[in-house]
């Protein structure tokens, strides 16, 4: 997964209505339910089928660092589903998200014109359609590559070429990526 990937799926997550299951045993059988049983999840996981057993019956109370986070990233990535794709739905007819990016941009604008890349910190609200097309093309399994695209040229409508009122034929280019956050 990549920045943007991750992003969105953060600003998801931050809709949750409840947190998920603390212990490792309530979170394996989460997912043994969900996978519908203990062989699916140990493949998931890459654990053994009895050791998930061990931690659904509580026989096992902490698991190792590496298998914890693999557990507790499984669980986030499948809890509330419908809570989840109801704030997407939102962010994409109504709300539009909000980006908080430091990054490097480049240009490809108008000969006589500036196009030095340099880095700049942004943090604008993304009108709803273009909240649409990112969420759209992550969910048909766009490229880390191919959500960049969307997100600067995103960036480049709101905020550099405003909407049309300036700028016309700027191209921007997200590259050098610091920090990437969403918020729905």
């Amino acid at each position: 997964m990549g920045l943007v990937s991750e992003g969105l799926d953060r600003a998801a997550q931050k809709a949750f209505t409840r947190p998920i299951p603390k212990s490792a045993g309530a979170q394996m059988r989460y997912l043994v339910k969900q996978l519908k049983g203990t062989r699916p999840v140990a493949e998931l996981l890459g654990v053994s089928q009895r050791t998930v057993e061990r931690y659904v019956k509580d026989q096992i109370h902490r698991p190792r660092p590496d298998l914890g986070q693999r557990l507790a990233d499984a669980v986030r990535a499948r809890w509330q589903p419908r809570i989840r794709e109801q704030a997407r739905r939102q962010a994409a007819t109504s709300t539009g998200l909000m980006i908080d990016t430091r990054a490097r941009f480049g240009f490809t604008a108008a000969p006589g014109t500036t196009d030095d890349a340099r880095l700049r910190h942004l943090t604008l609200a993304l009108p709803p359609e273009h909240a649409a097309r990112l969420f759209d093309a992550q969910q048909a399994g766009a490229t880390e590559q191919q959500l960049r695209a969307i997100t600067a040229e995103a960036l480049g409508e709101v905020y550099f070429r405003d909407g049309g009122r300036r700028a016309h034929g700027l191209e921007v280019e997200l590259t050098d990526v610091e920090q990437l956050d969403f918020e729905l």
